[in-house]
């Protein structure tokens, strides 16, 4: 007895994976194309010819199916009969797929063989999953309803809003500061006038002798508010004080740079790795990168950086990055269409990341 065995953890629920299994459409965008036999109930036609590890197109009969943890076959190669089981098992990231092919009459050669296990493999670890992220974003309602977004894509927080409501405040409050100000400047009485009021003039009268017309005039006039009387109010002008010494402005913190790398492509997809280096003599704690997605394309997951997203606009921030050290960070995106493309544009303090 000769068998092939593979399995493979998958970030996708078991019904989805089921539906990959089961679906000709699918089936051959991930393996290989199928069609039904005409007027045979369960039974299938494998297109495999040509298929390296394969001889001939593969009749395939559905023996058991339990949906969706089991699914089992038996085929028929050109004469040579396998039994395949496909076994999905749920676990806390998604689920997990095991496939297992037996002989049970014939044998394949040492030439087919493992070229028909790595086929599988390929399969399993590469299409499948490309197909499975793909059909995930097929299967996201992006409409608004009562119940919210959908699982799929969790609802990042926007600020547009809270900022808005911070300057209508702001505006309120320095109103009202305004109008206090206004107010308070109308009511402080003038400043006193350092110039003498002049006494009136007396008018002399004819009965009054000339010697004892100016004191009699004298004693009339009452004090004029100059400068020099003692009930002459302070000025309300401040004393003079020495400037302030200037306070040296602190030195700007070293630049920091960063570097762009694709760290694998796959089919719907590719993960990106940024490095932010920093050359200059004391730690940078305060740094963010700003990577232009491309249309159709969404943030998976991010290792070791903190991220939040403004349309296509993803800003990633993350530790201090020590003097002389460097930071790294990587992020999985989904891509509408197979071929993936690369990030429109990398960014770290105004300057563009190399690689980009």
């Amino acid at each position: 007895m000769i068998e092939i065995d593979a399995q493979v953890d998958l970030s996708h629920p078991p019904d989805r994976v089921w539906l990959a299994l089961t679906d000709l459409e699918l089936l051959g965008r991930w393996f290989v194309e199928a069609e039904t036999v005409e007027g045979v109930p369960d039974r299938l036609l494998l297109h495999t010819a040509g298929v390296p590890g394969f001889d001939a197109d593969v009749e395939v009969e559905v023996t058991e199916r339990k949906m969706p943890e089991l699914l089992a076959l038996r085929c028929d190669e050109a004469g040579r009969l396998t039994e395949l089981t496909c076994a999905v098992t749920a676990t806390k990231q998604g689920c997990r797929l095991a496939v297992r092919e037996v002989t049970t009459h014939g044998a394949w050669s040492a030439e087919q063989h493992e070229p028909r296990a790595q086929q599988l493999r390929q399969a399993l670890t590469v299409r499948l999953p490309a197909i499975l992220d793909w059909l995930a974003f097929q299967q996201v309602d992006l409409r608004r309803g009562e119940a919210g977004m959908t699982a799929e894509l969790p609802l990042i927080g926007v600020r547009g809003r809270p900022r808005r409501r911070r300057r209508v405040v702001l505006g309120l409050v320095g109103g009202a500061v305004l109008v206090v100000g206004t107010a308070a400047w109308i009511a402080l009485p003038p400043e006193s006038n350092p110039v003498a009021t002049p006494a009136p003039a007396a008018t002399p009268t004819p009965t009054t002798e000339a010697t004892t017309t100016a004191p009699t005039t004298t004693a009339s006039v009452r004090p004029s508010r100059t400068t020099a009387s003692p009930t002459t109010r302070p000025s309300r002008s401040p004393s003079a004080k020495p400037p302030p010494t200037p306070t040296p402005a602190p030195l700007p913190p070293p630049p920091v740079v960063a570097r762009y790398e694709t760290d694998s492509s796959r089919l719907f997809g590719y993960t990106g790795e940024i490095v932010v280096d920093n050359p200059g003599g004391a730690p940078v704690a305060d740094w963010a990168v700003v990577v232009t997605l491309a249309e159709g394309t969404t943030v998976d997951d991010v290792d070791d950086a903190t991220w939040r997203q403004d349309g296509r606009a993803i800003t990633f921030t993350g530790p201090a990055v020590p003097a002389g050290g460097s930071q790294t960070f990587r992020f999985d995106v989904r891509d509408s269409r197979p071929k993936a493309r690369e990030p429109e544009s990398c960014v770290i303090g105004g300057k563009p990341c190399a690689g980009v």
